[in-house]
């Protein structure tokens, strides 16, 4: 048994919080930078540079990429060989995201009621989902998630007849509705199976996994690219402007679901698809 003391876990996530909203993770800046050579028009060229310059601005001055950063969201993978000390590994996470949000100067979004709209004034609290693996290690993965692009989402419970056609359908429909307001180019993360809850947990999750990464799966691995393929002859293009590149990535994340159900949920990202890892 290892036992890890609390205040690791807030450190950690002070650090992440910091990080991932200024700067840029590699894979989304190479995809940027790969549009730019394969988008046809002129414009949309302009706002590729610019979103590159923005970033390239963060990075240097560490501060934010887009002023939206986000609600505070985390998968966390716990080896069943760790015991915490201190405190909950949950206070040890909003700890960390008061800390971070703080000292980072990053906006505090978060209210503290759904309808009376206080702000909790730091960022708190985190949404978290929790899973247990072997090991005596605890790996955090932070998605800070803006909601001009998470108000564009969709679940939809389809009909097993419906099949793999309905699928894409409603992520491209998804899509085609969100237009200009997720801030393109995106990243699409589609979950499809489980439960209606279920599904959308893993379209979530599916946007932390690095884009240069297909689905382990080939047949969803073929999948993801005939979406992209379809969601980037709309025509949407970088911030609404038109052209070749209105989304970067399709991640797909699949479960095992009822025999009378085909959920699907589509969890979209801006051009910014912001995520941090730290094992602990």
């Amino acid at each position: 048994m290892r036992i890890i003391n609390s205040a690791q876990i807030t450190k950690a996530v002070r650090k992440m919080c910091i990080s991932a909203n200024c700067h840029l993770n590699s894979d989304i800046r190479n995809a940027i930078e790969n549009a730019l050579e394969t988008e046809k028009s002129e414009v949309s060229k302009g706002i590729l540079e610019k979103l590159l310059l923005n970033a390239d601005i963060a990075d240097k001055k560490e501060v934010p990429i887009c002023q939206d950063t986000g609600m505070a969201v985390f998968f966390v993978e716990i080896g069943k060989e760790v015991f915490v000390e201190g405190d909950t590994i949950t206070d040890a996470i909003n700890k960390g995201v008061s800390e971070g949000y703080t000292e980072g100067y990053l906006r505090k979004s978060v209210v503290g009621d759904p309808l009376e709209r206080v702000n909790t004034n730091d960022n708190t609290p985190a949404v978290i989902y929790y899973d247990y693996t072997d090991g005596d290690k605890i790996r955090i993965t932070f998605a800070p998630k803006g909601f001009g692009s998470e108000n564009k989402g969709g679940v939809k419970m389809l009909n097993p007849s419906d099949g793999v056609d309905g699928v894409v359908d409603f992520v491209v429909e998804t899509v085609k509705k969100a237009g200009a307001n997720p801030c393109p180019p995106m990243v699409i993360g589609v979950g499809i199976g489980g439960t209606m809850d279920k599904a959308a947990v893993l379209s979530k999750k599916a946007l932390t996994r690095d884009i240069t990464q297909r689905n382990k799966n080939p047949y969803y691995g073929e999948l993801e690219k005939t979406i992209l393929e379809k969601v980037n002859r709309l025509g949407i293009g970088p911030q609404g402007m038109g052209g070749t590149t209105t989304a970067l990535a399709v991640n797909i994340e699949e479960y095992p679901t009822h025999i009378a159900g085909l959920p699907v949920a589509v969890n979209i990202n801006c051009h910014a698809t912001r995520h941090a890892v730290e094992e602990i």
